[in-house]
């Protein structure tokens, strides 16, 4: 028997995107696409999590936040 992968419905038509997106490219494309999260993606398309518009929000504003910090860090903060 063949193991079926599944996704789960709220990421099943979000946006997949490589972790090594600064914060504001992905605000951005958040924005242009009218979605609320984005499915993070490794160097291999393997699925790594999802990152929120609402995270993102509070992210850029601490006052720690430059323009270069990228998904794959935002679990640092």
């Amino acid at each position: 028997m063949t193991p079926v992968l599944t996704q789960h419905p709220a990421t099943a038509h979000a946006p997949h995107i490589r972790d090594d997106m600064t914060v504001e490219v992905a605000l951005s494309l958040m924005a242009g696409a009218r979605v609320d999260h984005l499915v993070l993606c490794d160097g291999d398309d393997q699925s790594t999590g999802v990152v929120t518009l609402a995270r993102l929000t509070v992210l850029r504003d601490a006052p720690t936040y430059t323009d270069r910090v990228r998904l794959r860090d935002v679990r640092e903060w």
